[in-house]
């Protein structure tokens, strides 16, 4: 097993954590969440530990059997790609109008 950074493992525990709340809010059994997911109850345990050495594929699959939960894993960087974005736009666009064209243009 590779070593994992203590900050990254507390946001694993995190969101095992949050996923074992989210499957005890709806009240569903661990069977059933797993079986749904496709994987035995041992790793949904290990999910809901945080376990890192599970899947990100099992992670979402548990996610996604919990309504479609998923979807959430979409929002990770989503900023962070819409500030590159917008970088990426700010170098293309001009802060003012060249002399030359505006010049032609109050001539006609």
């Amino acid at each position: 097993m590779f070593p994992v950074l203590p900050h990254v493992q507390r946001t694993l525990t995190q969101l095992g954590n949050q996923i074992k709340l989210a499957r005890l809010r709806r009240n569903l059994s661990a069977d059933l969440i797993a079986e749904r997911a496709g994987i035995s109850r041992a790793t949904l345990h290990a999910i809901e530990k945080g376990a890192h050495s599970v899947s990100l594929g099992a992670y979402a699959m548990v996610l996604h059997s919990l309504g479609g939960l998923d979807k959430d894993l979409l929002l990770v960087a989503k900023d962070e790609r819409m500030e590159q974005t917008m970088r990426e736009l700010q170098i293309s666009i001009r802060k003012r109008a060249s002399k030359r064209k505006q010049e032609k243009t109050h001539g006609k």
